[in-house]
């Protein structure tokens, strides 16, 4: 888009009308999308059910293959015993790797002098632009 000569205010205006365009495709899409992934879930479930019927781990037909595994997610309701279990075991694999982005930058802010080994920090401006 070639933007010389046209004004802050204009180009605001048609990033505002191009922002709201996008948002109600997104919302029609993702609605569109979950409806499809209901759909997929009722079909996968009737498979399930049948193989279970059946007693069978896999099968195969004229349309393709069909496996069954066992998928198993791991969460704690108790945060402070699992984490002592994970210190007194010295397991901190059991952990994802990641840094709490706004706890991070408020430790910063009353730390000034305070910095952890190896923390990177990646900052870029970028422009909000909001309705009048």
């Amino acid at each position: 888009m070639e933007n010389e000569g046209v004004s802050i205010e204009k180009l605001t205006r048609v990033y505002i009308k191009m922002r709201e365009k996008k948002s109600e495709l997104d919302h029609e899409l993702k609605q569109k999308v979950g409806k499809l992934e209901d759909d997929m879930q009722t079909v996968k479930t009737a498979i399930l059910d049948q193989m279970k019927e059946l007693g069978v781990e896999s099968l195969r037909t004229d349309a393709g293959i069909v496996y069954r595994t066992v998928k198993t997610k791991y969460a704690t309701t108790d945060w402070e015993s699992m984490g002592k279990f994970i210190l007194e075991h010295g397991v901190p694999e059991l952990l994802v790797k990641a840094i709490n982005q706004s706890n991070m930058q408020a430790f910063l802010e009353e730390n000034p002098d305070l910095l952890p080994p190896g923390l990177n920090a990646n900052m870029e401006y970028s422009v909000t632009i909001k309705r009048k």
